[in-house]
């Protein structure tokens, strides 16, 4: 099971308070799937508004990157930059 954690209060609203939660998935692509599937509007705020980190990286264009049973994902609020 992938460890999925965030500290966002946009996370916590959409998860009913929790801050942190496992999810089976391969791949960044199927973790966002399965997160919107448990938690409507999840895998929608991820996908728009979230950068991943895995295992303690920032990962680009993270759609495919493949996950391990035991990869910890943090999600952190894009910032914006100019």
């Amino acid at each position: 099971m992938v460890s999925v954690s965030s500290i966002t209060q946009q996370v916590r609203d959409l998860t009913g308070g929790l801050d942190s939660f496992e999810l089976q998935a391969t791949t960044v692509r199927t973790l966002i799937a399965a997160m919107e599937q448990r938690f409507p509007g999840l895998g929608t705020l991820v996908s728009d508004h979230m950068a991943i980190a895995i295992d303690g990286e920032i990962v680009q264009d993270a759609l495919g990157t493949p996950l391990q049973p035991d990869s910890e994902v943090v999600l952190i609020p894009r910032i914006a930059g100019g």
